[in-house]
């Protein structure tokens, strides 16, 4: 009967670990590869993939909520919202969410939503621009 070193054993068990690391790594890659071909991979409402949101315009309770690329400050990549016809400060984080003035501490997936829930808690008062 052969004797089974440590070296043996520590070498099974890390080839082991990478192995079922490399499976989960595929099978993870498969699910996603199946999903956007079952789906026709379709981003989220307002979001165009890796070139940013959509612009948007539309009646939402009543207000006018407008959304479109800018680059009026100058940095490639800015987004403008309105809320008829006054800006609406927001900003992408980090994560790819939005925030607003009107929703600093809750983010969003898209400018649209957040111009959205800036609409709900303006609870129909003028947006006031930052000065």
């Amino acid at each position: 009967m052969s004797r089974i070193t440590r070296r043996h054993a520590l070498g099974a068990a890390a080839a082991t670990a990478l192995t079922s690391l490399a499976l989960a790594g595929l099978a993870r890659t498969a699910g996603a590869t199946s999903t956007r071909r079952a789906t026709g991979h379709q981003p989220p409402e307002g979001h165009a993939g890796h070139d940013g949101p959509q612009p948007f315009s539309e009646t939402f309770q009543g207000r006018r909520i407008e959304g479109a690329p800018s680059h009026a400050d100058g940095h490639h990549g800015g987004y403008a919202v309105r809320i008829d016809g006054e800006e609406l400060h927001v900003m992408r984080n980090a994560d790819s969410t939005w925030v607003s003035v009107i929703n600093h501490y809750e983010t969003f997936t898209t400018p649209r939503a957040v111009a959205r829930a800036a609409v709900i808690e303006l609870q129909g008062a003028r947006l006031v621009p930052l000065a």
